[in-house]
């Protein structure tokens, strides 16, 4: 599917930045903070920005790739999950009610019937993909459909007033194609881009890189082609991309499409708006990217970028937890250019 998505208008940015600067301040002394401000008043086109109705989708499907034991957790741990969500007792619940974000639990392609489990979302498009070390995780039809699913979650959230978006992720082993696409993507050798996941020791990770160097390879085979300049990031991300990986692409070109801000978590939801950036740049400027992990590959995927995280906690767990720790630091730079007196008012001298 088609997303038109515009570069905020640089108009207002003169505006903008005499505001932050005349807030009775030393220039520049909040620091990051101000460059918050000036990222959401961008996005919304005003000097008055507001954050309301705050939604995390948290996106679940389980991946063909597991099967080859590149992951220290079998896959019944995602559905068991997913039901734990529901039930209010995962992280990412508890920082859902801490910070007041609306959770929508969505199974995109969990193998396992949750169907009749209430507080799920029913959008499986098929019970996990195929094991992309012997044939693409999905077809171009199904990649298009489950962007799609992750678009229409995101006019639900839009429809309810949202205008900050999260998204999380529930899928054992989906370090694995976010390593494979950083690696394609970035064009950074593979090996440079696998770490240990949710906790693989060092003959967990040297077996993972086999795996998925042959995975790698048997894809340029079937492409007959390496290189990745002639290659379509669409063929990249249907080959090796989960249900819940290819959702959050499509919520976020959404997002953007929306003029909405796009909190980016942790290393799957960096690689995810890596490929959104590869089918449309422009979504870069919607996003903020919240969490940097421990191991090196994330930190070298942000770099890559050019985004520079707001934490790093060292958290690994996913779900979109990394963004949502990261939302009151988004309220405090909207607070500061909507509720900070200014210069004239306060009666100080501008000294600067």
């Amino acid at each position: 599917m088609t997303f038109n998505i515009e570069r905020p208008g640089e108009g207002m940015r003169g505006q903008i930045q005499e505001k932050i600067d005349n807030l009775n301040k030393p220039k520049g002394s909040l620091g990051r903070l101000e460059e918050l401000a000036m990222q959401v008043c961008m996005v919304q086109q005003t000097l008055c920005p507001q954050l309301s109705h705050p939604c995390h989708l948290l996106l679940g499907a389980d991946h063909g790739i597991e099967r080859e034991g590149v992951s220290v957790s079998p896959r019944c741990v995602t559905w068991q999950q997913m039901i734990n969500f529901t039930r209010g007792g995962g992280g990412v619940n508890m920082f859902c009610r801490q910070h007041g974000f609306d959770l929508s639990i969505v199974d995109v392609g969990v193998d396992y019937d949750l169907s009749g489990i209430e507080g799920i979302i029913d959008r499986k498009v098929r019970r996990g993909t195929n094991n992309f070390l012997h044939e693409p995780a999905m077809t171009a039809e199904e990649m298009e459909r489950t962007m799609a699913i992750g678009a229409e979650l995101v006019d639900r959230c839009h429809d309810k007033g949202c205008n900050i978006l999260s998204i999380g992720e529930m899928g054992i082993a989906n370090t694995s194609p976010s390593s494979i696409w950083m690696s394609l993507f970035l064009d950074i050798p593979l090996d440079d881009c696998i770490g240990a996941g949710a906790g693989l020791t060092n003959e967990g990770i040297r077996h993972k890189r086999e795996v998925l160097n042959s995975a790698v390879e048997h894809f340029f085979l079937t492409t007959k082609s390496r290189d990745l300049s002639s290659i379509k990031p669409e063929e990249v991300i249907a080959y090796f991309g989960g249900f819940e990986m290819v959702a959050a692409i499509g919520a976020m070109l959404r997002a953007a499409e929306r003029k909405m801000v796009v909190m980016v978590d942790g290393f799957i939801m960096t690689a995810c708006a890596l490929a959104a950036t590869r089918l449309c740049p422009e979504v870069k400027d919607y996003m903020v990217f919240c969490h940097s992990g421990d191991e090196h590959a994330h930190q070298a995927m942000l770099e890559g970028m050019n985004a520079r995280p707001l934490l790093n906690l060292g958290l690994r767990l996913g779900e979109g937890t990394g963004a949502l720790c990261a939302y009151p630091i988004i309220e405090s730079s909207v607070r500061m250019i909507n509720e900070m007196n200014n210069f004239d008012n306060a009666k100080i001298t501008k000294y600067f």
